[in-house]
């Protein structure tokens, strides 16, 4: 995931001074009581599913209204989420193409991207007030209150970001730069507005030209993903269908609010406290003792640590940041290139996709009803032969490697180790056993681990930031609403094609492939890797895993295995090179230019493609231990 990087400001005219810095005063106040109440909803959310997994598991009486209440919460945590992504410039974006550009065009290029965001949302604005003022003769079962509570968080969220767009073209955009992408904006729409007779007449092939030329357009000119694909359903269905534009809202929603996806944010809320406690570097150092004094050992650890961490996290940018600061100053000493830590870092991010609670086999499961403890038990092994695969590259690297200045730690160094990261290790254990056990459901149990890493940073490691807690709630509910946004955004984009037909041509394609389930499997594979590059992970699963796994289950192909080959393939684009923003975030967290780590991360990227097509070969990898 890249950052929106903000635009220089200009500082020569005088009048643009007032303006803009009365903007960024607002942007800063206003900013402050969102980020707030953001982090406040996280801790809340916390707190309600934890009160009822005791009451559920400790006292044999269920609260009834937790769920309810969590997932009222929930929607809030998105939305102003969202608002707090949009305000920092944290909303996924892909910038390999802006990036290149001379600052001048850069500029205005970002100015673009924010009008583009501002334009969708004032499209969106009215039918998100419609929804909810519909929704407030709803009453809801448990609390028996109205609806409009909930669906109030639409309509407010979006009516925040619209201001904090505003605001950022005062503060990082001079008025030329600004009334030059305003004006951009404004054209194209118009141009479209003004063809709509025209749309109407073209049938199927307003898909390509929304769903293709508008949303493609959006992506590679730096819009971010989930306004870019907003503003391809919007067009679509404004101009070439007669359907309600409330209609969109109802489907961002019902995307935004399945109670699986409130792990999100607790899984990487889980992510922040492990690295924050120091269970991630206790970890980190009984491998490095384990495997410290072998050629490649460190990279060998490398691999092992990001296999273990994200047994705990659901995050890879917080896995990669856990892991590559403990390692990368003592390989860097024992010479490894720069560009050769990063490339290993990028690949360990694929290759750990499907290791549990992974984000996108949660989102798997909302989106397609695949059993989430099936998938999480699933995920284990494929993630294992990919490390392998991984290792024999490390190997054959780091044959000429001088180990003569490394001394080996002894059997009682590595038993004391050992002993200190037993309770850090024993935490993937804790998370897979309480859901096996029923103690708590996939989304409980992010709860557990969090009162888990609490108790062992208080009281076992002795290191816990208070001060820290704050900013990692905010964190938490910035990258959540920055997912669970795209979320929303595809499933109305979703919700469009299966509407125009798109879905039933699809099967008819898929279903008609020469070589049955083996060929569905290798163009599946492929189409995740060109979609996990362009569009990362989550947006592709939501389009196009409603999709396509029922046509899987109609060729035989079990949808746990078909889950493991989609997510590695997925991975592999979303980490490679030039496109890859995975990539980019391993070089962000790792401080090397990303030209560095592009010859080295070939190799890697190589054994992972051996590593997935043998999953997909072999079926039991997948399913051997459901």
């Amino acid at each position: 995931m890249s950052a929106m990087s903000p635009a220089g400001h200009s500082v020569q005219a005088s009048p643009a001074v007032g303006p803009a810095s009365r903007a960024a005063r607002i942007d800063r106040v206003l900013g402050f009581i969102v980020e707030a109440a953001a982090g406040a909803l996280v801790l809340a959310d916390i707190a309600v599913l934890l009160a009822g997994v005791v009451a559920r598991f400790a006292f044999h009486r269920p609260l009834v209204w937790s769920d309810e209440l969590a997932s009222m919460l929930f929607i809030w945590l998105a939305m102003l989420g969202a608002v707090v992504a949009l305000r920092r410039g944290e909303h996924m974006r892909m910038t390999a193409l802006v990036s290149r550009q001379a600052p001048a065009r850069q500029q205005l290029l970002e100015a673009i991207s924010v009008c583009a965001s501002l334009a969708f949302l004032a499209m969106v604005a009215w039918p998100a007030w419609e929804y909810a003022s519909e929704e407030r003769f709803i009453t809801t079962p448990a609390l028996e209150i109205s609806n409009a509570w909930r669906a109030a968080a639409l309509p407010c969220g979006i009516a925040l970001m619209m201001l904090f767009s505003v605001l950022r073209l005062f503060k990082d955009a001079d008025w030329r730069t600004g009334t030059k992408a305003f004006a951009a904006v404004a054209v194209v729409i118009g141009a479209f507005a003004l063809g709509r007779g025209v749309f109407e007449d073209l049938g199927r092939y307003n898909l390509l030209i929304f769903f293709v030329g508008v949303v493609g357009a959006g992506v590679f000119s730096g819009i971010p993903i989930a306004f870019a694909f907003g503003l391809g359903t919007i067009g679509y269905l404004a101009l070439g269908t007669d359907t309600a534009l409330p209609v969109i809202i109802g489907r961002m929603d019902e995307g935004m609010s399945h109670l699986i996806l409130l792990a999100v944010p607790l899984f990487v809320f889980l992510g922040l406290l492990i690295e924050m406690t120091g269970m991630a570097k206790a970890m980190i150092a009984f491998l490095a003792g384990l495997l410290g004094h072998v050629r490649g050992g460190l990279q060998f650890v490398l691999v092992g640590a990001m296999y273990l961490v994200s047994g705990i996290s659901g995050s890879k940018a917080a896995d990669m940041a856990a892991v590559a600061p403990a390692l990368f100053p003592e390989m860097k000493k024992r010479g490894a290139s720069e560009g050769d830590l990063v490339a290993l870092l990028s690949a360990t991010g694929a290759q750990t996709e499907t290791v549990p609670p992974s984000l996108v086999l949660i989102t798997i499961g909302s989106v397609t009803g695949v059993s989430i403890a099936a998938l999480f038990t699933g995920g284990l092994l494929p993630a294992v032969v990919l490390g392998l695969t991984l290792c024999v590259v490390v190997w054959l690297r780091a044959r000429g490697e001088d180990l003569s200045h490394v001394e080996r730690p002894s059997r009682r160094q590595v038993a004391k180790l050992a002993a200190i990261a037993v309770p850090a290790l024993a935490l993937p254990f804790i998370i897979r056993a309480a859901v096996v056990e029923g103690v708590a459901t996939a989304t409980e149990v992010s709860t557990i681990g969090i009162v888990y890493a609490v108790l062992s940073g208080l009281l076992v490691y002795r290191q816990f930031d208070w001060k820290r807690v704050g900013p990692m709630l905010v964190a938490t509910a910035s990258l959540s609403g920055a997912i669970l946004l795209i979320i929303g955004t595809a499933t109305g984009m979703a919700w469009g094609l299966t509407q125009s037909g798109f879905s039933n041509s699809l099967a008819q394609a898929m279903t008609g492939l020469p070589g049955g389930a083996p060929m569905f499997l290798a163009v599946s594979l492929v189409t995740f890797v060109v979609l996990g590059s362009v569009l990362e992970g989550i947006p592709a699963i939501v389009l196009f895993g409603p999709l396509l796994f029922p046509i899987a289950r109609q060729l035989g192909i079990h949808e746990v295995h078909y889950a493991m080959v989609v997510v590695l393939s997925m991975g592999l684009g979303l980490f490679a090179p030039p496109l890859g923003v995975g990539y980019y975030a391993a070089c962000a967290i790792g401080r090397v230019h990303p030209d560095k780590g592009i010859r080295p991360i070939v190799g890697y990227m190589l054994a992972l493609l051996v590593g997935t097509v043998l999953v997909a070969a072999v079926p039991w990898l997948s399913i051997g231990f459901l």
